[in-house]
């Protein structure tokens, strides 16, 4: 599912965020990226999402080189993602329902089709009763669950995730991740930033662990296949 082969990433100014970055995850599989802030977790899940482009290195996602890929194809590629933030982005002048609906709408759907995956996405997620709600009105935890309904409507074959539980509470945040191992269990491959540790452990994914934008261990990619981590 991803292959990164000796990938690097430096910012204007000289600022290589990541440095010779080579892993697998493969498909159907779940996985953690670890390490201090500005280790480079974020900078990693922006590359896979086209946000940013590396400055040397291959990025393989699903058989597809990200190298080729280019600006108009883009918003293709990401139609088989899912993106969580930490920070929901949710729309605040708009019901739950909308807000969920975005991706579907952006895509073209018709409004049936809208309406029930809308309503299945809410439901994995536990807020169905929630749908006409304001999202101002709703605790962290349904805001971030708001989120990943969002991110999960359009059915992608991967979750990326940024620090998804970086603002909720430790009992909070135990849920959001084992709502990821559901999400793993049906085949989406999940690849998430956490600098929490002792939650990693407590739900015994695979880690990716950065510092300094290189790879200090990694427990992701299968013997048999590494491909070199510097």
């Amino acid at each position: 599912m991803i292959h990164f082969d000796n990938v690097s990433k430096q910012y204007p100014g000289g600022y290589e965020a990541l440095r010779q970055i080579s892993f697998r995850l493969p498909k159907g599989k779940m996985g953690y990226l670890t390490g201090h802030s500005g280790a480079g977790k974020s900078t990693l899940l922006k590359l896979i999402a086209l946000i940013e482009r590396p400055s040397r290195g291959q990025i393989i996602l699903d058989g597809v080189n990200l190298s080729h890929i280019s600006n108009r194809q883009v918003p293709y590629v990401r139609r088989n993602i899912g993106i969580i933030f930490q920070n929901h982005h949710l729309l605040y002048d708009r019901p739950v329902f909308d807000n969920v609906a975005m991706p579907l709408v952006i895509q073209g759907y018709r409004h049936k089709e809208i309406q029930s995956r809308v309503q299945a996405a809410l439901d994995q997620v536990g807020l169905l009763k929630k749908e006409r709600s304001d999202p101002i009105t709703l605790s962290g935890g349904e805001q971030q669950r708001v989120g990943i309904a969002r991110a999960i409507v359009h059915k992608p074959s991967l979750l990326l995730a940024d620090e998804p539980t970086g603002n909720l509470d430790p009992e909070l945040s135990l849920e959001i991740m084992q709502l990821f191992a559901r999400f793993n269990q049906v085949g989406t491959s999940v690849l998430i930033a956490s600098h929490d540790l002792d939650l990693i452990q407590q739900v015994g994914a695979k880690a990716l662990s950065l510092k300094d934008g290189k790879v200090l261990h990694d427990e992701i990619t299968p013997a048999d296949t590494i491909v070199g981590a510097a």
